[in-house]
């Protein structure tokens, strides 16, 4: 009970929503991952926001809004507009873009040297480089003699560039490719070439052709008993293997005088020899250190029973020369083209035989023009 003449006690005051003081950080639950939601939901940046500050337009207005907000005019550039340089540009892309690939053969000028090989100039955007040992065939002993500064020569890449653009070039590589083309044409066209013996070996001698190592064995030489002292000597020979991809150069010298007798043919020419052999299928002629096939339907026009009925062993005639293998060895024959009338050789051998002489020359006309005709 209060009194009238006691104050009245004192109203309390009201309550005030206090905020949170920050305190040490409390351990996440066992098995959570530590949470940053202080972080996430920081309410500090929403003072002053009202509800539909927070909730935004009107789903319903949204688009509307969007497609009538006002966007920004972005002139249109031009590539003037970037100083763009043109000719700095290719420029660039020249100086980029790689110089010489793996067996190309390219142009260059000797720039500089060292020790261990050369600098060449062959337009990319560092030299190649050729190393002492690809200079050339052989031992080049003075490089700056043979490789003066400013000497143009044609070499061939061996290793594309490296980082640095410097490619990798060899004057060796590309003399040993030349040597090896020069060399499949000499035996193609059934030459017969000079070599020097350098070596020699249980098998044979070594000798060197075009700057190739070749080899004769001993079953291809003259004197295969004693062919240690042909060691200096030189020596005609005819190709018997080439091989460029095996690097195989096998020679003979038993076959060189062959060969030398296929130089001095050709087709269309008429020759001399004797049946040295009779076949089921023709006879071989000597003609003087080569044989050559008379084919039994080459002999005569006529119905032919058997090869032995115009020509006998030992027996000597006359022939035109239709097929030159000088590869192989081979040389095509035939009679036939001597005859006036197809068959003339079974009745009147001896008058074909001889007038051979004149029966060749139109039959050669005859040939010639059916070429002509074919052509």
């Amino acid at each position: 009970m209060i009194r009238k003449d006691e104050p009245a006690p004192p109203a309390p005051e009201p309550k005030t929503l206090q905020a949170p003081q920050p305190g040490p950080p409390q351990p996440a639950a066992p098995g959570l991952p530590p949470s940053d939601d202080g972080e996430l939901f920081e309410m500090g940046s929403m003072e002053g926001l009202s509800m539909a500050d927070l909730l935004g337009p009107d789903p319903s207005q949204r688009g509307q809004a969007k497609r009538s907000a006002p966007t920004p005019k972005q002139a249109a550039r031009s590539v003037d507009d970037f100083d763009f340089d043109e000719e700095a540009f290719l420029a660039a892309l020249d100086d980029h873009e790689p110089h010489g690939t793996t067996g190309e053969v390219v142009r260059g000028t000797v720039i500089g040297m060292e020790s261990d090989g050369v600098y060449v100039d062959i337009g990319g955007k560092a030299p190649g480089f050729m190393p002492k040992s690809e200079c050339g065939l052989g031992v080049i002993t003075n490089l700056k003699e043979r490789f003066p500064k400013g000497l143009e020569l044609e070499v061939l890449v061996t290793r594309e560039q490296n980082a640095d653009g410097m490619v990798t070039i060899s004057a060796r590589a590309l003399a040993l490719r030349q040597s090896w083309e020069k060399v499949r044409q000499l035996e193609k066209e059934g030459k017969v070439v000079q070599v020097k013996v350098n070596g020699f070996n249980r098998g044979g001698v070594t000798c060197e052709l075009e700057g190739l190592r070749g080899f004769i064995p001993r079953s291809q030489l003259q004197e295969g008993e004693n062919h240690e002292a042909l060691v200096g000597k030189t020596l005609g020979a005819a190709f018997l293997e080439v091989n460029p991809e095996t690097r195989k150069l096998v020679l003979s010298e038993k076959r060189a005088a062959t060969a030398a007798l296929f130089q001095n043919l050709e087709v269309g020419q008429l020759v001399e020899g004797q049946v040295v052999s009779i076949k089921p299928y023709g006879l071989f002629v000597d003609l003087g250190g080569v044989s050559g096939l008379l084919h039994q339907s080459a002999i005569t026009g006529g119905q032919l029973r058997d090869v032995r009925e115009v020509f006998g062993q030992g027996e000597r005639l006359q022939a035109l020369i239709t097929e030159l293998d000088p590869g192989r060895g081979r040389i095509a024959l035939n009679t036939a083209l001597l005859e006036g009338q197809p068959g003339e050789l079974l009745i009147a051998r001896d008058t074909v035989m001889a007038e051979a002489a004149d029966r060749a020359n139109r039959a050669r006309a005859s040939l010639r023009q059916r070429e002509q005709d074919a052509g």
